[in-house]
């Protein structure tokens, strides 16, 4: 009986050429890779293999940059949310945080996104190892509202005493208790409302 050819690449990649492009290209194909199976079917189905058949890499090219499954999906989600998410500088708090919850909001538009989010929080719960970079990555999304409140605070739009990381927490915190318990909607266009509640709060 003549023997069976391998299956085919489930999703082929142009053949790459140039040490450093080869490398930065396969890099960029792992990260989206990484992300697309992540919101297709969630964290507890991805697996290095599918993540380096999507990605046309071998697992050793994987590897060699990160050492889990966990580091490289929320490496790879860290990347993909700075791109989707804005860092706003309008030179008003007031906007610059309507701008960000807005953004922050509208992942309910998006229910494969939404889904994401929730189970890397679960994942977040129930894996110490997966705790530590996925405590990392909210903790980049927090650094960009500190920035914006750090600004308000320079202008004089809040006061000197304001707690920073109380408000930072008020705002997400809304945001990931709707998220998880899902018994008030995410609508982006109440954030300027939700945005005026919470700067009143520091006042």
């Amino acid at each position: 009986m003549p023997a069976q050819e391998p299956p085919a690449d489930p999703a082929p990649r142009p053949p790459r050429t140039g040490g450093r492009t080869r490398s930065q290209e396969a890099r960029s194909a792992v990260l989206a890779a990484a992300v697309e199976l992540l919101e297709e079917i969630g964290y507890q189905a991805v697996t290095i293999e599918r993540i380096a058949a999507r990605a046309g890499v071998a697992k050793s090219t994987i590897y060699r940059w990160w050492k889990s499954k966990a580091a490289l999906v929320l490496d790879a989600y860290r990347e993909t949310v700075e791109q989707r998410m804005p860092d706003p500088d309008t030179g008003s708090t007031a906007e610059d945080l309507t701008v960000f919850v807005a953004a922050l909001h509208s992942v309910t538009e998006r229910p494969l996104r939404a889904r994401a989010l929730r189970g890397l929080m679960a994942e977040a719960q129930l894996d110490p190892d997966f705790a530590e970079p996925f405590g990392a990555w909210v903790q980049s999304r927090r650094a960009v509202v500190l920035r914006v409140l750090a600004r308000g605070v320079d202008r004089g739009e809040l006061p000197r005493a304001t707690d920073l990381e109380a408000l930072t927490d008020q705002l997400f915190g809304l945001f990931w208790y709707r998220l998880l318990v899902g018994h008030l909607p995410l609508d982006p266009a109440r954030a300027p409302q939700l945005v005026a509640q919470l700067l009143n709060s520091a006042h």
